[in-house]
């Protein structure tokens, strides 16, 4: 099963599950129960923390939930905050980054100075859902890869770069799920 955030993050061909960690848990869990898929690939947009350029197609299965207060140590958590799902087993490719991790919150980094925090302990990308996704389908034993598109850098211009490349980056990363997965759509 292809899955998206939803919103103005949808594709003909993925069922959207809604955006953030709350929502995407809550209706992800419904499907889980309800009609357990024998795998997820959940696709959308991603910040990149500084490596990965625009447009990028990056591919992961290691997703965390670091906020930008654990940087200043203000903060700390009792759960395991970075996890590795299971994967699906023909999941990645030579042409992509894989194997980087993905840092969700529900809220985007526009500070670039912590945005170096992400990248010394080797978190790439930011996607508001995929940590959430990711423990879901680990809950569930569903095994799981995330399929990113970047549309921004984690600054001030974050929202507005956004914004002005989303439109593009859908149709790249649409075409990238044809030209790829099209076996997964039967």
């Amino acid at each position: 099963m292809i899955v998206c955030a939803g919103n103005n993050e949808t594709f003909s061909f993925a069922t959207p599950i809604g955006v953030g960690l709350i929502e995407s848990t809550i209706n992800l869990t419904r499907i889980a129960l309800f009609d357990k898929p024998d795998f997820l690939i959940f696709i959308g947009s991603a910040g990149s923390y500084g490596e990965a350029k625009i447009f990028d197609i990056v591919e992961s299965a290691i997703g965390a939930n670091i906020e930008l207060s654990f940087w200043e140590k203000n903060s700390y958590t009792p759960i395991d905050n970075v996890i590795e799902a299971t994967r699906y087993k023909n999941n990645v490719s030579h042409e992509t980054k894989n194997d980087v991790i993905v840092n969700s919150s529900n809220y985007i980094t526009t500070n670039s100075q912590l945005s170096k925090n992400y990248l010394k302990h080797n978190i790439h990308l930011e996607n508001m859902e995929f940590f959430a996704l990711m423990r879901v389908a680990q809950e569930f034993d569903i095994p799981v890869l995330g399929i990113f598109v970047v549309t921004n850098y984690t600054d001030k211009d974050a929202h507005k770069d956004f914004l002005t490349n989303h439109s593009k980056a859908k149709e790249l990363l649409t075409k990238y799920m044809h030209n790829r997965y099209q076996e997964l759509k039967k």
